[in-house]
């Protein structure tokens, strides 16, 4: 799908994508959902700690790149899709993850951080069996879908921001768009409730 010229996945294709990742490897199953629910680039994934981490508190901290803000965020808990389980994601990963291979929260095979290229690469696999189209074969479709997903659903435009951890609040407008239809629902709702 497309919202302002930004390629975004339905729910269903987000799905589809965490649940082809989950059968490949449960590294990328928790990768891919952990871009996706803190809206991250590519290089902030792979730049993640397991210092990062903080399971017990069950929150992440995320250093962004492009002069976008640090921030703090919960990891998210979906009790009613296991696919969107972050903490049950992540706790699976952690179980499994080499304990040999550096600091990095997602490694690569030969053990240290996974490089921008290399998550490129795991992705385009995932989303191509997953049977997106190649246009959304690449992994900042997971920072404008949630950005999507969030406007979408009215969520406060302050509130989208800083969870993308846009400094602007014009980096969070490029995600809204609505048709004049929309729009004139969203009046005569108002209107009708405000009297």
């Amino acid at each position: 799908m497309a919202n302002n010229g930004f390629v975004f996945l339905s729910e269903d294709e987000l799905l589809s994508v965490l649940g082809t990742a989950k059968l490949k490897a449960i590294r990328d199953w928790a990768m891919i959902l952990t871009t996706y629910s803190h809206g991250l680039r590519a290089a902030e994934t792979c730049g993640l700690k397991i210092s990062d981490l903080d399971l017990r508190g069950g929150v992440l901290s995320i250093h962004r790149l492009k002069g976008s803000l640090f921030t703090i965020q919960e990891l998210e808990r979906h009790r009613g899709i296991p696919l969107l389980d972050e903490v049950r994601a992540l706790r699976a990963w952690l179980a499994v993850r080499p304990t040999d291979c550096g600091d990095a929260l997602f490694t690569s095979q030969k053990g240290g951080h996974l490089t921008s290229t290399q998550f490129y690469r795991v992705f385009r696999q995932i989303a191509r069996d997953a049977g997106l189209p190649d246009h959304m074969r690449h992994p900042h479709v997971l920072k404008h879908t949630l950005a999507t997903h969030l406007v979408r659903r009215d969520v406060n435009l302050a509130k989208v921001q800083r969870a993308l951890g846009h400094r602007s609040i014009n980096s969070t407008m490029v995600y809204v768009g609505v048709s004049d239809k929309e729009a004139d629902s969203a009046r005569h709702n108002a209107l009708m409730n405000a009297f």
